[in-house]
């Protein structure tokens, strides 16, 4: 006897395991650009010029002026649960003499991430700054190329950020977790 209820297709997250396992075994390809968010992959755009140059930016300012107090990572995944894998542009990490070798950084890892958003600032926005926030990230720089300027978001409560402003002054640019430390970041606009 036949089911006389219709069978609806069901959604299949993916979970981080398998996203890795993907990426292993060739199903996704080396060169394809996708993030794992809530279960779902995404393709990004390519990245263009403007972009990388304020990443490059960005990465050479933190690494002069942080030396050994955190570890800055570019475009590497960061774990937020079974079901999310995203690369921000930047990462501060906590020191770790293994440099992350055995797992990929977690929530309480992260000192600070930065999205640069120049064909992406809506996803940027709205999709990962509230997972962001989910997981407690205590700071999220928002780069907005075209925009230009730069907003921070500070202190996760209930899947938001409470405190969130734009940078007036670049040339003194604070992080949280690092109180000591001020950036120069002029030259990113």
């Amino acid at each position: 006897m036949l089911n006389s209820v219709a069978q609806l297709p069901q959604h299949h997250p993916i979970s981080v395991r398998e996203y890795f396992r993907m990426g292993e075994t060739d199903v996704l390809d080396p060169e394809a650009r996708c993030e794992l968010i809530e279960g779902e992959l995404f393709d990004m755009p390519p990245i263009g010029p403007p972009h990388s140059s304020k990443v490059k930016r960005l990465i050479r300012s933190f690494s002069r002026i942080i030396g050994d107090q955190a570890i800055v990572s570019a475009q590497d995944p960061i774990l937020l649960g079974d079901f999310s894998a995203p690369q921000p542009d930047l990462a501060l990490l906590r020191w770790r003499e293994d440099f992350y070798e055995q797992v990929h950084p977690g929530p309480d890892d992260i000192l600070v991430l930065v999205e640069v958003a120049d064909s992406t600032l809506t996803y940027d926005r709205d999709r990962k700054l509230p997972l962001y926030a989910r997981f407690a990230i205590p700071e999220v720089w928002l780069v907005d190329v075209a925009g230009r300027q730069l907003d921070v978001h500070r202190d996760p409560e209930s899947g938001k950020y409470k405190t969130k402003f734009q940078v007036q002054d670049l040339s003194c640019v604070g992080i949280a977790a690092l109180p000591d430390i001020e950036l120069n970041l002029r030259s990113l606009f």
